[in-house]
């Protein structure tokens, strides 16, 4: 039986609504499922970044987006402000519209998911750290997410390919009886839950429900079996902190929706992916895509934005612009280029993420952000996240390199232990530039 992971703290992610007290000020989380907006709704971003914040716009690990500093916000405006611009369709689930997806995928589902969630009174009661994903058959997002839809049959790394789900009626969860189509994962697991392409909305909702009823089942029992029933346990956040969490939500989920599971199967994860320079797409489309340096737009970089159709944010912290002419994508290029976002392969950026850090927040050790600057000459080949301190705010799910500031200097390593190298390799950068 796995062992829970959970947080003595009540969950208190900040949102639109219920802003965070940082160091410099307080802080709002914007929700932007499957990090898609318009370019016009960038600016409205701007307009307030500039005048109440400090004039940047920070990406999050889950394409969301941050305003910072907001010293003189009254909340009541900034929620108008934001529910104009089309950013908080929902006061009652504005925390729980956690949804990741892959940058370059048609986004059609991402929307109905947002819709249904926010049509559904209950869920609005899942933690603010829930994440659901949409991925578009890559693997580059259905593994971080607490429960995911990922194609059946998508090829990942090693040649391994999803298996062929039984030849099941979809039940209540809609779509049309033959060979199910779409994996539905569990924290990052397949339980062998398999769906129709046309019910991939409904089977997501239907495991939020589950999770809310084992996590309701398993306070009332007192977590694990043979323990009393009055041991008081932290509530648990995501599906990995459940005991058992992957198995038991699958099964409750299944059940839901009339289905049977198929075997369990044990996925490889996909390695780190940006989409970075010009990217083709179906009918002679292109996409561009570009890295945000530390994930901090600019009010400078913002204004570039603005007349694009759409801007997806992805979740390492950079920005796409999909479905451009070729001649429309080359001058977007250079465009990005010119404000300062990186759009060429082999970028120093690409990869190296960071908390906060200094002035920003309280318990940062150190300006993580100047000092991974300093320090970032070239790209590692895994990803590198910088942190202020112990916590390891936003730290990747996957393999990385982490450079935890320790108040004496940094600390190198790696989760998991098996990148020494490139720990080695880090840790001498690291070394190098604060002695310069």
């Amino acid at each position: 039986m796995s062992q829970p992971s959970t947080r003595a703290d009540a969950d208190a992610c900040p949102g639109a609504l219920r802003l965070h007290a940082a160091a410099d000020g307080p802080l709002a989380r914007v929700r932007v499922p499957g990090g898609r907006l318009t370019g016009a709704q960038a600016g409205a971003l701007r307009e307030m970044a500039e005048h109440w914040g400090d004039g940047n716009v920070e990406l999050t690990s889950r394409a969301n987006l941050q305003l910072r500093a907001l010293r003189d916000a009254p909340v009541a405006r900034l929620a108008a402000r934001l529910r104009a611009a089309g950013l908080l369709p929902s006061d009652t689930h504005e925390l729980v519209r956690n949804i990741a997806a892959s940058p370059l995928g048609d986004g059609s589902d991402v929307a109905r998911l947002d819709r249904a969630l926010c049509a559904d009174p209950r869920l609005a009661s899942l933690p603010g750290r829930f994440l659901f994903a949409v991925d578009a058959g890559s693997g580059d997002v259905a593994f971080s997410a607490d429960v995911a839809a990922l194609p059946d049959g998508a090829a990942l790394p090693d040649g391994a390919d999803l298996p062929v789900g039984a030849d099941l009626p979809v039940g209540p969860a809609g779509g049309r009886p033959g060979r199910a189509a779409v994996a539905i994962l569990f924290a990052g697991a397949d339980a062998g839950l398999r769906v129709a392409a046309g019910a991939v909305v409904p089977a997501l909702l239907a495991a939020a429900h589950a999770f809310l009823d084992e996590r309701a089942a398993q306070q009332a029992a007192g977590g694990s079996a043979g323990a009393p029933a009055d041991d008081h346990r932290p509530v648990a956040w995501r599906v990995r902190e459940l005991d058992d969490g992957p198995a038991r939500v699958a099964a409750r989920t299944a059940a839901a929706l009339g289905l049977r599971l198929g075997p369990a199967v044990v996925l490889p994860r996909p390695g780190p992916w940006e989409p970075i320079g010009l990217i083709e797409q179906p009918g002679g489309r292109v996409a561009v895509g570009a890295l945000v340096p530390l994930g901090r737009l600019s009010s400078v970089q913002l204004r570039v934005l603005e007349p694009a159709a759409t801007v997806t944010v992805t979740p390492w912290r950079g920005i796409v612009l999909p479905g451009l002419t070729p001649q429309a994508a080359r001058a977007w290029a250079a465009a990005l280029t010119a404000a300062g976002l990186d759009v060429a392969a082999g970028s120093r950026w690409a990869g190296v993420t960071a908390c906060a850090g200094r002035p920003g927040c309280a318990k940062s050790l150190a300006d993580v952000r100047h000092d991974a600057d300093a320090a970032t000459t070239a790209g590692t080949g895994l990803p590198v996240h910088w942190v202020g301190c112990a916590r390891g705010c936003g730290s990747p799910a996957g393999p990385h390199v982490r450079v935890e500031a320790t108040g004496s200097g940094y600390r190198v390593s790696s989760p998991g232990g098996s990148e020494s190298a490139v720990v080695t390799e880090v840790g001498a950068l690291v070394s190098a530039a604060r002695k310069g």
